[in-house]
């Protein structure tokens, strides 16, 4: 039997039906062990210093150390419980099973029904009566005033929010602002008082350090695990803005929210998913690093929004048949697919088929870097572009505008299409011939399923704009500029295609012979 392999997300969930299992998951959260530690009542003796500024000796021995960090820091790491409302499906007779599609951001690569869930979920066709959902996850309070960092998706759409603190005592909360692209969410407790609270590192890990994981796995109250930073800047395809740290430290669902400390008790991440067969930690675990939640935090804290910058391009990463056919020296950078009218990039002179290189003198290895450089920066900042055109290195200065709908497009895993018409194994119409297919370029009007046009993803329908970095009109076009990339001695053909997702470039291989 084989394993469905999935990525979660620590939050843990229950639905309030029965009512019952929720209830025994919140006892069970509530029934906290009195710890030998710091309480909340002493902790916050000087409560403009965080709890965790004290300095540990590195000295000690491992174990010692975990358990002087772990000791000090866990008054500040909260559980916290959400309702909210949602539209149950019906669940088919002889089913049931897992929800995890809303904890599970990879589940568009695996399907539904692919995760293991507590809750139920029935057939896509039908709703329900709104039913309460309950979740669970883990918190970390950051000020003496009781501002708590912790992920969007474990109060996204709350009704309620409660707080369960190291010594048990239970308060009300209130979700202060949230920034669904980084997956954080500042939530603060009604209750005045002096909390106990720790600070960020200033300074992202080491891989190899070891760092300390506590939470509130399936709801049992404060845990605390162990392990190392496994690897950092991940980025897991849960959105624009993903870097995450990669820990070893065991968290499992309800861990969401909770914090991920190095060994002088700070803050090094927020722990927010896991990488998982069975739905239980497995060891791979991802933590949104402390630089990200803090300036995301700072922005909400008083109920502020995330201004990001905006360029106005859609890109793609650059394949290794892409950097062949521009002349790269290697596979690296963001190439343009389109330029948006009046904006930043098109006021600063770029074009589609120019490949970003680096912004501000920093390399843009991939697409999503540029995605994430861009986003990081405020609306009104000044930037540098340096980008490739017709292989020589250029340079433009652009004043990023507020964010719009920006895009980034997929990788291209499959390549393109290669071969004129009949030899890519593709026929061709000029697009003004085809109804629905525009005025511009070359309409896909045939493919053949075994030709090699088809094995990149090519389909009916689709316009061929460009070969070859030069606008196509007619088949013939397409042909001669084919034949050109081939008698230089080009493995593939670049050609830029319209798509009903947007304009791509596809770079085609030519058939061995």
């Amino acid at each position: 039997m084989t394993q469905e392999t999935n990525l979660l997300r620590a939050r843990a969930k229950a639905y309030a039906a029965p009512l019952a299992a929720f209830a025994l998951v919140l006892s069970t959260g509530a029934l906290i062990v009195g710890h030998q530690h710091v309480n909340a009542a002493t902790a916050a003796d000087n409560s403009a210093t965080p709890i965790n500024d004290a300095s540990i000796d590195p000295l000690l021995a491992l174990d010692q150390a975990t358990e002087a960090v772990a000791s000090r820091v866990t008054p500040a790491v909260v559980n916290i419980a959400v309702t909210s409302h949602r539209t149950e499906q019906p669940a088919m007779e002889g089913e049931g099973g897992g929800n995890d599609q809303d904890d599970n951001p990879f589940s568009q690569f695996f399907g539904p029904g692919s995760g293991h869930g507590f809750g139920q979920q029935g057939p896509e066709q039908g709703q329900g009566p709104r039913q309460i959902e309950h979740g669970i996850g883990s918190g970390i309070i950051i000020s003496p005033d009781g501002y708590i960092v912790t992920n969007n998706h474990v109060v996204e759409n709350a009704k309620t929010v409660s707080v369960t603190m190291d010594n048990g005592k239970t308060l009300d909360a209130k979700v202060v602002g949230a920034d669904p692209k980084t997956d954080v969410a500042v939530i603060k407790v009604n209750e005045p008082g002096d909390y106990p609270f720790v600070s960020f590192a200033k300074e992202m890990p080491r891989i190899g350090d070891w760092v300390v994981a506590i939470g509130n796995p399936y709801g049992l109250g404060g845990t605390v695990t162990a392990g190392i930073v496994s690897a950092e800047g991940r980025d897991i395809g849960d959105g624009p803005y993903d870097r995450f740290l990669q820990i070893d430290a065991p968290i499992n669902r309800g861990n969401s929210g909770g914090p991920t400390f190095n060994m002088q008790g700070q803050v090094v991440g927020m722990n927010t998913a896991i990488y998982s067969p069975s739905g239980g930690s497995v060891g791979i675990g991802f933590a949104i690093p402390a630089s990200t939640v803090s300036t995301v935090e700072a922005a909400l804290e008083h109920g502020g929004s995330i201004a990001r910058g905006y360029l106005g391009v859609e890109i793609q990463p650059v394949s290794q048949d892409i950097a062949e056919n521009l002349g790269l020296k290697s596979a690296a950078g963001a190439i343009v697919d389109k330029v948006m009218p009046g904006t930043p990039a098109a006021e600063a002179g770029l074009k589609t088929g120019d490949v970003i290189t680096k912004l501000n003198g920093k390399d843009i290895a991939e697409a999503s870097d540029l995605t994430l450089q861009v986003g990081m920066l405020k609306p009104g900042e000044k930037v540098q572009l340096t980008y490739m055109r017709d292989g020589a290195e250029k340079t433009a200065d652009a004043t990023l505008a507020p964010q719009k709908a920006e895009k980034t497009a997929s990788a291209d895993e499959s390549g393109t299409n290669d071969k004129a018409a009949p030899a890519l194994g593709i026929q061709l119409a000029p697009a003004s011939e085809v109804a629905g297919s525009g005025d511009k370029g070359v309409a896909i009007v045939g493919v053949d399923p075994n030709g090699a046009a088809a094995e990149q993803g090519l389909a009916t329908g689709q316009v061929i704009l460009d070969v070859g970095g030069k606008p196509v009109s007619t088949p013939q076009e397409v042909k001669s500029e084919v034949a050109n990339a081939k008698s230089q001695g080009k493995k593939s053909v670049l050609m830029r295609i319209q798509t009903a997702e947007g304009d791509r470039f596809v770079a085609v291989p030519f058939p061995k012979a």
